[in-house]
């Protein structure tokens, strides 16, 4: 073990820890590996992020450009601060903290949790070094048009000849409505799925008949928690886990699926909108039940190739065109490997990524990160 306790061969490059009392800045960088090219991760505003999970969310990163075969490696980025604050304290605070990364010129920055298109250009603005910009700027707006979620329901379509279904009326739940999540389940409805439940912060709403789901948007694009939804009946955050469902999609934080409530899960097929949303010893879990889990950073590469084609001069068509692709591919490719060596998704998701990200590391000069 190394001083911060999870350095190995593959990273991290650098930890910065970046602290400026009279701007009220405190966030962390990771530069985890950048054999194949710059790093690519999201700032994700958050008050109660931890160093170690930037770091797990970093490599989450090196693996999710390593497996979808782009020329960048992984890192992420953590503003400690809470995201819903106003516009005018947001900016200077996202101002400050990429001017002090100014000089990392390995690491380019993404929208995530807490961070959008318009948080993305004035990083733009400041140091020159993001993806994931509102058109005006020349960007490819990937929470506007819904890369993840697009990418997200291309692992579900590619993961069906392994389960039971089909997409026309299997029934879906979105832990998770928000960014991702909405588009995911938008998606989805327009292939005939049926969304049975959705939760946020506040808790879950139910319909086991199907909840409306243009309507659900428009009242969470309102600022209306979903619990305050007439089309369904409320409930905690927690419902959400055991709803009797063919396609489960967990789309907010890390974690939300661990030891303590893995038993509850009564699904078909997990895919994973958020990074990490189940802990490892959950994920094997799930395999021993028979429920298919597709690896986050399999299932939700879709933004960061939209950014990564963005950051090329793509259009949006060759962007979404290429997140179809990949992900159709290495789901594909995941479930040959699982059945020639009795994997579980994420071993198999691993070892591909893996791979990808030594044969690069063997490319560079000193083979190192």
């Amino acid at each position: 073990m190394g001083m911060l306790g999870f350095e190995d061969d593959l990273g991290p490059k650098r930890v910065i820890h970046v602290h400026q009392p009279k701007l009220g800045v405190c966030g962390v960088l990771v530069v985890d590996n950048v054999a194949a090219g710059p790093s690519i991760g999201g700032l994700r505003m958050a008050e109660d992020v931890t160093v170690e999970e930037c770091f797990r969310l970093a490599r989450a990163m090196t693996l999710k450009n390593a497996a979808s075969g782009l020329p960048h490696g992984g890192g992420k980025s953590v503003l400690r601060a809470n995201p819903k604050m106003p516009r005018h304290e947001k900016e200077p605070l996202i101002r400050a903290f990429a001017g002090a990364l100014r000089d990392v010129d390995d690491y380019i920055f993404g929208p995530d949790m807490g961070t959008d298109e318009l948080c993305m250009a004035w990083v733009k603005d400041e140091v020159g070094r993001s993806v994931g910009l509102p058109r005006e700027v020349g960007g490819i707006p990937l929470d506007e048009l819904g890369a993840t979620g697009f990418g997200v329901v291309h692992a579900i379509e590619a993961a069906l000849p392994a389960v039971d279904f089909v997409l026309s009326g299997a029934r879906f739940a979105v832990q998770g409505f928000g960014a991702v999540g909405i588009h995911a389940a938008r998606f989805l409805s327009e292939k005939g799925a049926v969304l049975v439940a959705a939760s946020d912060s506040q808790g879950t709403v139910l319909n086991e008949t199907g909840l409306d789901l243009t309507a659900l948007i428009e009242s969470k694009r309102d600022g209306v928690p979903v619990t305050e939804f007439k089309g369904g009946t409320a409930s905690s955050k927690e419902a959400v886990i055991g709803v009797d469902c063919e396609i489960w999609i967990p789309s907010a934080r890390p974690d939300v699926i661990d030891m303590t409530n893995v038993e509850e899960v009564n699904t078909k097929l997990i895919a994973q909108g958020a990074n990490i949303p189940i802990t490892p010893e959950a994920e094997r879990r799930l395999h021993e039940k028979g429920i298919l889990s597709l690896p986050d950073f399999i299932a939700n590469a879709g933004g960061v190739i939209c950014a990564a084609m963005e950051f090329r001069g793509a259009g949006e068509k060759a962007a979404f065109d290429a997140i179809a692709e990949k992900i159709r591919r290495n789901v594909g490719e995941i479930l040959v490997r699982m059945k020639a060596s009795d994997f579980t998704p994420r071993q198999a998701a691993f070892e591909m990524a893996e791979e990808r990200v030594r044969n690069a590391m063997n490319t560079r000069r000193w083979s190192i990160y």
